[in-house]
């Protein structure tokens, strides 16, 4: 029904936005992602969702498709209604969430209110293969990350938090760190020759 909306942000409180397009305002329930970076007075663009119900008509909204994607991906499980979308979309961005996701990091998911041990597992099991069909032609390999984070030893952790202080984004710290032999446990020199690497 609506693709997006645009206009001046009226309103921001918890878990909601209030977009004032032409005098109307357009409540939009979001992620505590997308509520910290809408200002009041900025004009901002959201993707949207409808969800009509017999007693609701509500929309979402999202300032970028991803976001908007793994939403209707999460959505679409028995047992993740939108709050609970939204509750993981506030505890990871989708790039954070597909790793988890891809690695079976059930822990990231149950640090979203309302998802439990039993739910984190089903997410994982019914989005794995379909995350991975769509970061396939992302500019991270993904599959390689996520080897790499299933395997990571402490050192390995280690050795990619410390490039991402460096300025590495976290898909390119886990790719480094990849293409760093098994047989290397030290941190240090993992750094060394992930460095030398890329």
């Amino acid at each position: 029904m609506f693709y997006y909306i645009e206009g001046n942000v009226a309103i921001v409180e918890d878990g909601v936005v209030v977009l004032d397009c032409g005098g109307v305002g357009y409540k939009l329930g979001v992620s505590r992602t997308s509520m910290a970076r809408a200002k009041v007075g900025q004009r901002l663009r959201l993707y949207t969702v409808v969800n009509i119900r017999e007693d609701a008509f509500d929309l979402y909204g999202f300032p970028e498709k991803e976001e908007k994607k793994f939403f209707l991906m999460l959505t679409d499980i028995t047992g993740v209604g939108p709050k609970a979308a939204l509750a993981i979309l506030s505890c990871a961005t989708p790039d954070k969430l597909a790793l988890a996701i891809m690695t079976g990091d059930e822990k990231l998911l149950t640090s979203a209110q309302g998802v439990g041990k039993k739910l984190a597992q089903r997410i994982i099991l019914e989005l794995r293969d379909k995350v991975a069909k769509e970061t396939d032609s992302a500019p991270a390999d993904f599959a390689v990350a996520a080897e790499v984070v299933a395997n990571a030893s402490g050192s390995r952790s280690s050795a990619v938090s410390a490039l991402m202080v460096l300025g590495y984004s976290r898909q390119e710290a886990l790719a480094a760190v990849a293409t760093v032999g098994e047989e290397v446990t030290v941190t240090e020199e993992i750094i060394r020759l992930a460095l030398k690497n890329t």
